[in-house]
């Protein structure tokens, strides 16, 4: 009864605070652009051909090239297939509290589409709120089962947006060896004004020697740690953080909306 009443007090603090987070953001500084190059990468113009792609059209989620993914309970909520919905050409993957439930979202190809290397870019539109994040990531179905990167894969995190780090500020991270000796390459940070307005893209190119971090084409990372040379897959998600506190200053409903994803490779 406790917990309830602690969530009760949270949704209603969310409720005032939703439109007002939207507008402010007290660690917000002067727009910048990170980007390491300010050239936009062209994907087919670098020697690659569209291999896979998702549109989302329709109004149901296209179960031969996703399933939902996780559905049960997760950090301090539960993954619900009902926050999963595909209408007006989008992917909404969505976040919001109902009677005594946190509830997140996730799709994933684990069961319909692993792959290995290419340019992985998806077109979406960041959720509004602070606290639960959207993000964008690749997984390894071997990562728990040994250390080595190259055999048992990774975790590719193409992008985590925690907009409680700043509005237009963005993160992505590799990381290895699930387990008592988990590594990770440390918290790559990205910068680019007007990041939370509108459709973006967010790309990752992938190939035997580096990952290459994309936003809007431009490359803010490059790295070769942590290099995965197996079939992986990838997952669209909106996470639910671990504690109330960190809902704190949530909106909900709020939605992470997914435009396309697109997989491009290389011919061997």
């Amino acid at each position: 009864m406790k917990n309830k009443w602690a969530l009760l007090i949270f949704v209603i603090a969310i409720s005032l605070s939703c439109q007002t987070n939207n507008n402010q953001n007290n660690k917000d500084e002067a727009p910048t652009n990170t980007a390491i190059s300010q050239e936009i990468f062209d994907p087919l113009k670098e020697g690659y051909k569209l291999y896979w792609e998702d549109q989302f059209q329709g109004t149901e989620l296209d179960t031969t090239k996703w399933k939902v993914r996780g559905t049960g309970p997760r950090r301090i909520g539960y993954n619900d297939p009902s926050m999963v919905k595909v209408e007006d050409g989008n992917l909404h993957l969505m976040y919001d509290i109902k009677r005594d439930s946190i509830m997140g979202s996730a799709v994933g190809t684990y069961e319909t589409f692993n792959t290995t290397y290419g340019y992985f870019e998806c077109k979406a539109k960041l959720q509004k709120g602070i606290g639960p994040w959207a993000a964008f990531w690749m997984q390894s179905p071997l990562i728990s089962d040994g250390e080595d990167p190259a055999k048992y894969g990774s975790e590719i995190d193409i992008f985590e947006y925690f907009k409680g780090a700043g509005k237009d500020h963005m993160t992505h991270c590799v990381h290895w060896a699930y387990g008592p000796n988990q590594k990770s390459c440390g918290q790559l940070n990205s910068d680019l004004e007007g990041l939370s307005e509108g459709f973006h893209t967010f790309a990752l190119e992938w190939t035997p020697e580096k990952y290459a971090f994309y936003i809007d084409g431009l490359k803010f990372h490059e790295i070769s740690v942590g290099l995965s040379h197996i079939d992986q897959y990838m997952i669209l998600s909106m996470e639910i953080p671990a504690t109330l506190e960190g809902i704190k200053n949530a909106c909900a409903p709020d939605t992470f909306m997914v435009d396309y994803v697109k997989v491009y490779k290389k011919e061997k």
